[in-house]
This record gives structure tokens, sequence and C-alpha cells, in this order.
């Protein structure tokens, strides 16, 4: 882990002036004086010592032991929200709906921005591009989400849409994906989940293996339905969302396709009589495609049970208030997502929807003069994933990088300042207000939450995110295949690079890894492959019998989950991801690799934008896939004094590769990495890695076995060099 402001030292800069050195000890000074004046009120206003008591509570405990396995269970108690469900006798999706909008009635639910025209913008190069001119937030309240979802349910009766039968949801993240869902719900229909970003082959794939006619989707994905067509004999029906400006072209389809509109089909709704066929806690809800990083994506059955499972632990271990405001900008279709947006429905939390391309005023899509949606919306939670967050990270690291020499000396300062008091349990409010409001405004100025999930995240990027942001950051563990539940971390936790507890209602079991080394019996920390266990466990994989049994297990009434993830359990009951089994390479001289570990170091310097480290047993050492940052590339060939290059060239320049050979040994010694550990040679690749290409998830995972596949030349040339 990188020392408190190396992450924003660049070792070319020039060292600091001798009036940026003079001025900014004439701040300090002062600073200590008013340090000394000011403690007394902030020891009583601030009461850290509440503080650092509550993050080193005990969160949870062993219940069980024997040799090579021990069981941890939370030791927190079901909280209002949790309580309220149960009393309500909320026990599916459906029924969660019904109880909101009895509870919510004309409050604020789902909100919609509204795109008034899109213009040629000129740019400062001549060139014109595409914008958005935005109006405001169109909000439906909890009596019309749910009287609209009802609507869904009888249009799709009207169209022929049987209960219980498949239906596949391939669209973005928007307000009418969540009501076609619950529609869904309201006719026991499972929703088959297929991310946006998938190639039409794993789209293919998802559609065929779940038999569905039907298939919901955007205007803007619907034409990729004229190749996806010939491959997907079963499909029918296309319902399609609409956009709010274009119309849509429905000529090149397969002939004999029913292509409907979204209000059409809500139109056909109010027009027919409705039954309603609710589902029962055992019934699928969702049959979600993992992300498919090990492989082929497999259709996990997640039923309405394990979906309120999961409902039950987030009510328990996320602070979320009345008054509180989500932006809802990830994949529907990841379960992570879909329940913390389910959490906000039943607790009372507007959503308003967003999308990358228009969420800052700063977003590609977004016309200069008009506000981008986290300006307008002001949330005060969000949710997000390592990827997003390390690109935060270095984004507010090049910044300071480039802010001039007195600006990023006092940054590098105010940042040390803060992290030293936070460390004892006080927060720094009045720099807050000069310093880091100005990073908060970006997000609308109000964030006071951000839940991290989907992977590990980088103790740096966490740190820095929770200090520049002023807000809480609160990472958690979960699979699809635990419905996104297993640990999230509590609120009052200061620590970074973990998990947190097992949450209420979960069981976690570290079972002894002999071959990596991991053992319960180990010390300091019992150490192991994590297996979950509780009502959150999936039923299986979809028409995958053998893979389920292998790796689901039924005992003591408890079904549980081999994650293949290494943990080590802490003395609080926190649990830290250190290792993943099918990640673990053994080298020649027999020292052990952890490639997704090393990965998740070096993703945090500069130069990379996304790496793949490759080990081979038969070798004394590993090497490294780098995609790297294309204007820190150029700034490192112009620092070897190489003429001006484009960006292919350089990435094949031998002189560079050995340069950033030595940028990645470097970062890695500040990150304690060990020298076996540290990749001796690498390949620049000049395609930036996307879901379309095959070479990572719909959720930004690598997948290793495809990029080694394609860069398997490239791989033997490393190491025969």
């Amino acid at each position: 882990m990188l020392k408190p402001t190396e992450m924003f030292i660049d070792e070319n800069e020039t060292p600091e002036t001798w009036w940026v050195s003079a001025v900014l000890k004439t701040i300090k000074a002062v600073t200590l004086v008013f340090d000394i004046l000011t403690f007394p009120i902030h020891l009583i206003v601030q009461r850290p010592w509440r503080k650092r008591a509550l993050s080193r509570r005990i969160k949870a405990r062993i219940t069980q032991s024997s040799p090579g396995c021990v069981t941890v269970r939370s030791v927190s108690s079901p909280g209002e929200l949790h309580v309220r469900l149960v009393r309500d006798g909320v026990l599916t999706m459906e029924s969660m709906l019904r109880a909101a909008a009895q509870r919510w009635g004309s409050r604020r639910c789902l909100g919609t921005r509204t795109v008034l025209s899109e213009e040629d913008e000129p740019q400062p190069n001549g060139r014109l591009f595409k914008k958005f001119k935005m109006g405001d937030y169109v909000w439906r309240t909890y009596t019309e989400v749910e009287a609209e979802a009802r609507q869904f349910a009888s249009g799709l009766r009207a169209l022929g849409c049987a209960p219980r039968a498949n239906i596949a949801m391939f669209a973005e993240t928007r307000a009418e994906w969540m009501l076609a869902a619950h529609g869904c719900f309201k006719l026991s229909i499972p929703v088959v989940t297929i991310y946006a970003t998938l190639g039409d082959e794993a789209i293919a794939h998802g559609i065929n293996e779940t038999e569905v006619s039907t298939v919901i989707t955007t205007h803007d994905l619907l034409p990729k339905f004229k190749k996806i067509l010939a491959k997907t004999p079963k499909v029918d029906t296309i319902i399609y969302m609409e956009d709010q400006l274009q119309t849509i072209d429905r000529e090149g389809y397969k002939p004999g396709i029913r292509i409907v509109g979204y209000k059409e089909v809500i139109q056909k709704g109010i027009n027919a009589s409705f039954e309603a066929v609710p589902p029962a806690p055992t019934d699928t809800a969702i049959i979600m495609y993992t992300s498919g990083s090990t492989g082929v994506p497999k259709g996990v059955i997640l039923s309405h049970r394990n979906m309120l499972a999961t409902l039950k632990a987030f009510a328990d271990v996320v602070p979320i208030y009345e008054d509180d405001m989500l932006m809802g900008f990830l994949p529907l279709a990841h379960v992570f997502e879909l329940l913390a947006e389910s959490l906000c429905i039943i607790g009372g939390v507007p959503i308003g929807y967003s999308t990358p391309l228009t969420m800052l005023d700063s977003s590609s899509k977004i016309m200069k003069g008009t506000s981008g949606d986290a300006t307008v919306l002001k949330p005060t939670c969000m949710t997000t994933v390592p990827l997003i967050m390390d690109r935060i990270s270095k984004g507010i690291t090049d910044k300071v990088s480039r802010s001039g020499p007195f600006a990023s000396a006092f940054f590098r300062w105010a940042y040390s300042y803060k992290q030293t008091w936070m460390r004892r349990g006080y927060d720094t409010p009045i720099l807050n207000r000069i310093m880091f409001s100005k990073i908060l405004g970006l997000l609308g100025g109000r964030l006071r939450l951000l839940l991290a999930g989907g992977a590990p995240l980088a103790p740096d990027t966490h740190q820095q995110l929770r200090i520049c942001l002023c807000c809480d950051v609160v990472a958690g563990y979960g699979l699809t295949e635990t419905t996104s539940a297993a640990t999230v971390m509590d609120a009052h936790d200061r620590s970074t690079g973990r998990v947190g507890a097992p949450s209420p209602g979960t069981a976690l079991r570290l079972l002894d890894w002999a071959e990596g080394g991991y053992r319960v019996a180990n010390r300091p920390f019992p150490q192991g492959e994590i297996v979950i266990g509780g009502d959150c466990v999936a039923e299986g994989y979809y028409k995958n019998p053998e893979k389920t049994r292998e790796e689901f297990i039924e005992e003591d009434g408890i079904r549980w989950f081999r994650s293949g993830d290494i943990g080590e359990l802490h003395h609080d009951g926190c649990i830290k991801i250190i290792d993943r089994k099918k990640d673990l390479v053994k080298l020649q001289a027999g020292e052990y690799v952890s490639l997704g570990k090393v990965e998740a170091e070096l993703k945090t310097c500069p130069i990379v934008e996304n790496i793949c480290v490759y080990g081979d047993s038969s070798k004394t050492y590993t090497v490294a896939l780098v995609v790297p940052n294309p204007r820190h590339l150029a700034e490192l060939a112009a620092r070897l004094g190489l003429p001006d290059r484009d960006f292919d060239q350089l990435c094949h320049n031998t002189a560079v590769e050995k340069a950033v050979v030595k940028e990645l040994a470097d970062h890695a010694r500040k990150c304690g990495l060990e020298k076996f550990e540290v990749p001796a040679a690498v390949k620049l690749c000049t395609e930036v890695w996307s879901p379309d290409m095959g070479l990572v998830t719909a959720a930004f995972k690598i997948k290793r076995k495809d990029i080694q596949e394609r860069y398997k030349e490239d791989i033997k040339r490393m190491y025969a060099s």
C-alpha cells in the first residue's frame, strides 16, 4: 500500500521552489496554532473516542470450529426496515413493491431526466459533436410505479405471454427496466437478465438456453437484433423502450417478428382485464447470467426467497434515510445494483437514473451551459464498482499533478493533514469546505455514501476517495451465486483493504486449502477458502446440474456455495480477501504468485489503464499484458527523448516497453510487492479491452483465458526474450 501522499507524487516533477516551501511552512505554523486553540472544541463536538470504539467493535464471531474449518456469523440484530419487511409479510419482490407503494404513496420513486434536444456543438478543433440539451427530472410516484408495473403485466398477457414463461431483459439501466421487471414479477415470470455490453454470441447463448420467445430491450440496442435473430429461432416478440427524441425504424428484421413499443404494451394493459399470478418465495425471480470471467456465462437461478434474504441483509447494514437520493447508473442486469435500488424503493428513497455519458457537467454528451445529471439530482448515495473508483482516483491524481507547484503542494499537505486527523477519529470541516468541497461538487455536493461492490477495492483508492469526497465509502463482497450477499463493511469501520463482516442472516466459513498454504490454524489470522451459506445462496445453475453439484452444497438444512476466493478472518470478525484459487501460480523456484493481487496493485500505477499478469510454472518470473494510458505513455516517451510518434508506434517501441517495466517495478516497490511478483517483461496493447472484444466481462473484470489466448504469441515472445 502506498504511503499517505505517494500517490500524488510525480517523480519527474520539479522540487518545490523556495517560495512554495516558505508559504507551506507558514500555513503549517498557522494551522498548528489553530489546532491547539480549537482542539478542545473538536474533542467535545466530534467525540473521536466513540468513532474509534465503533470502528474497533466486534462485528462477527466464530460460532463453530473444527479441524480445517471455522464458521462465522454476524452479531448484529435485525434493523427497523428488516423488522418491517417481516411484519408486513413481504416474502417476494412482487409483494415488496406493493408494500412500498402502500407505505410511500405519493412520494417520488423513479426519476428520468428529460432530453430536450440533440444538437451539433462546435469543438475547438473545428469538428462537430452531437450533444444533449437537458431539462429537469420527471418523477413517477410510488403509486404510479405500482400501477404502471401492473399495466405492463396486463399488456404482456394481452400479447400472449404466459405466466412463469421466461422473458429476457437486454437493456440499459433506466426506470422502464425496473418497471418491466416488476411487471414480470406480477405474473411469476422469471426475468432473464443479459448485460447490455455483451457480444452477439453471448446474448444468443442466454436467450437460447432459457428458451425465451419475448425479449425486452431499448431503442439503442434494438438494431443488434437484425443479426441476433438469425441465431435465436424461438424469439417472436421484441418489446423496446422508446427513445425520448428518435423514432424506431422497424425495417430490416427477420420476417414474422413482432416489434412492440413499451408504451404500446402499457396501453394494451390499460385496455385489458388483468388477473395477477403472484409468485411464491420459492419461485424463480431472476435467471442472471454471470459476467463470464472464467468461461462461458452461466445462468444463476435466483428465487424470490434469495432476493428477499439479501434485501433484508442490506437493510440491516446499509444506512439509508428518507431524505436520501440515489443516482442509479450501474447495470440493473447485475444483482448488486438491482437489490441496492430495491432497498431504496422499500426504504422510501427516490432513484434518479443517469448514464456515464450525461452524469457530470464534463460528460461527453452534455452541451455547454447544461448541467450534468449529478449537479441537477444532487444524490446522497451512489453504487459503484472498483474500476470506476480507480478511474476517479487517477483523475484526481492527474489533476493534482498538473495544477501548478503551489496548488499541488498545498493539496498534498491538505491530504496528509486530513488523513492524520481521520486516523485519530476526527473530521476536518474547515479544510473540507476550503479544499475538498470542489471535488465533491462534481457529484452534486451532497454525497454521503458510496457503496462499492463487484470486485476488491484497492486500499489506496478506498482511502483517497474517503478523504477527497468527504463521504463514507462502504465496500462489500458477494457473488451472483449468493445474490450479491456475503459481507458488507460496517458504516463506522475506518479500515481499508477489507470487505467487512458476514451480513446478518448469512454464514461464512473458511476451509483449509492446503495446496496454497491457507489453513484456519494459520496465525495471527485464520485463512482459507470462503464458503457462503444461507437463504441468499442461489438455487443453482440453469440447465447445468453437474456444475451445480460441484459448487453448491446442502448441509444441516443450509445451502452453501464454494466461492473459490481465499479469505482471512480478523479479530473483529471482518474478512480480508487475500487470494483466489484460480489466480494462484507457482513459479519454477517454488514461489506462489497471486495474479489478481499483483494486478490490483499495479492498476493504481498512472501509466496502466488495464493489466493482465501471466505466470508460467516452468519460468522464474511473470510477464504482463498492459493497456497503457495514452497521455502518460507519451510523457514517458518524451522523458526518454524519443521523437513524436503516435500511440501504436510507442506501444511497439522496445525502449518504451523497458521503461514501462521500470515504472511498474518502481510502483510495485512502493506497494510492497515482492521482487518475484513484479512482471519482468510487458507487451503494450494498443486496443482498449472491452466487453465487445470478449476480453473483459460486462462488469469489466478481465477474462484471463481469453486474453491469454489472444496474446499467446506475445507471451511466448516475452518469455523467449
